[in-house]
């Protein structure tokens, strides 16, 4: 797969499956840069300091971690200016089968799907087709 991506961003607790899932995205060559963070709230502050053009195109983002979790880090998300997050996709990625979360998810306007953990290039593959093309 071409590069299509500047930046996708891992927020996830687990330095192991940041790493596992660094690699799978490398594996699929859909992006130049992959950053990853160890909690919500280093990923919020990242964020925050980012200019617009420097946003990245596509978050993974856990819910079970400690400090802040996933729907902690959403609440304080929506603080970001609307345009200068406009053109990023959040996707949560957990380990949580809970319908309860999937349904939480659904009603979040900044959360564009929910997906299980592992990350595979089947799932990045299949999110880069539906949210990005080539002429992004």
């Amino acid at each position: 797969m071409k590069s299509l991506l500047k930046t996708i961003m891992l927020i996830d607790d687990d330095v192991p499956t940041n790493y596992l899932n660094k690699m799978v995205i490398d594996q699929t060559e859909c992006a130049e840069n992959v950053i990853t963070v160890n909690s919500g709230i280093e990923a919020l502050k990242f964020l925050e300091d980012q200019p617009k053009e420097r946003m990245p195109d596509l978050i993974f983002l856990d819910i079970n971690m400690p400090a802040m979790n996933g729907w902690e880090f959403l609440d304080a998300y929506k603080s970001i200016p609307t345009e200068k997050k406009e053109k990023t996709v959040v996707m949560m990625l957990s380990t949580s089968e809970n319908p309860d979360d999937k349904m939480r998810a659904k009603c979040i306007k900044d959360i564009s799907g929910f997906m299980v953990k592992p990350l595979s290039k089947d799932v990045v593959t299949n999110v880069m087709g539906e949210f990005f093309t080539e002429n992004a």
